[in-house]
C-alpha cells in the first residue's frame, strides 16, 4: 500500500513540477487573496490582525479547491482514470498517494500565505508549536477529505461547480478548528488552542480511515 502511495504521489508531484501550475497560477492567486483582504481591512489594523487566522484559512480553502480539482483533472485526459483502475494498485494506496500530493502542494501554498500574513498583516507568533501542529492537522484533514470528495465528483460533467458545494460544508470543522487554533497561537492563550487541534486530528483520522476503505468503490463508480 505504501509503495503504491509513493508511486501515485510521485507521479502527481512530477506532473505539477513540469506544468508549474501550483507555483505559477495557484500561488499567485493565494498571494492576491491575502493582499485583497489586507486592502479591504487596512483602515483598521486591529481587526486585520485579529482576523488574520480566519483570513489565512479561507485563502487556504480556496487554494485547496483548485489543487483538488487539478489532482483529478489530470486523470481525466487520455483515459488516465481507466488506466488507474486497471493498474492493479491498491485503492488505499492510490488514496494515500493522491492525498499526500495534495498535502505537499498545500504546504507550499501555506508557506506563501503565511509569509503574506506576517508581512502584510503584521502578525506575531506567540506559540510556534501550536501553530505547527494545527497546520499539519488541518492540512491532513483538507487533503484526506478533498481526495475523497474529489474522486466522488470526478466522473461528473459539472465537477468544477459541484466539488465546492460538496466539500466546503464538510470542511467547516477544519475552518473553525484551524482558525481558533491560529487565534490562540497568534497572540492569544496557547492552552485555548490545543482542544481545537484535537478536533482537527479527529477529523483527519476519520477521513483517513473512511477514505482508505471507500476510495476503491468511488473510483470504480467515477
Amino acid at each position: 500500500m505504501f509503495r503504491d502511495a509513493a508511486l501515485i504521489a510521485g507521479k502527481d508531484l512530477r506532473i505539477e513540477l513540469r506544468s508549474k501550475v501550483t507555483t505559477q497560477q495557484v500561488a499567485p492567486f493565494a498571494a492576491l487573496v491575502i493582499i485583497l483582504f489586507g486592502i479591504a481591512l487596512d483602515p483598521d489594523r486591529g481587526i486585520l490582525t485579529r482576523a488574520s487566522g480566519g483570513l489565512f484559512w479561507i485563502a487556504v480553502l480556496f487554494c485547496a479547491l483548485l489543487a483538488i480539482q487539478r489532482a483529478f483533472t489530470i486523470e481525466a485526459a487520455d483515459g488516465g482514470r481507466d488506466a488507474l483502475r486497471l493498474s492493479g494498485l491498491d485503492p488505499a494506496g492510490i488514496f494515500l498517494g493522491k492525498a499526500a500530493a495534495i498535502a505537499a502542494e498545500l504546504v507550499v501554498l501555506e508557506a506563501v500565505l503565511a509569509a503574506g500574513v506576517i508581512i502584510i498583516y503584521g502578525t506575531d507568533v506567540s506559540s510556534p508549536l501550536l501553530l505547527f501542529v494545527a497546520t499539519v492537522a488541518a492540512t491532513a484533514g483538507l487533503a484526506f477529505a478533498g481526495t475523497l470528495y474529489g474522486v466522488l465528483a470526478a466522473g461528473l460533467r459539472v465537477r468544477e461547480t459541484l466539488l465546492p458545494i460538496l466539500l466546503l460544508p464538510v470542511l467547516t470543522p477544519v475552518l473553525i478548528g484551524a482558525t481558533r487554533s491560529f487565534d490562540a497561537a497568534l497572540g492569544g492563550v496557547a492552552s485555548d488552542g490545543w482542544p481545537w487541534c484535537g478536533l482537527l486530528l479527529v477529523f483527519a483520522l476519520l477521513y483517513l480511515v473512511f477514505g482508505a476503505v471507500a476510495f476503491g468503490t468511488l473510483l470504480e463508480e467515477s
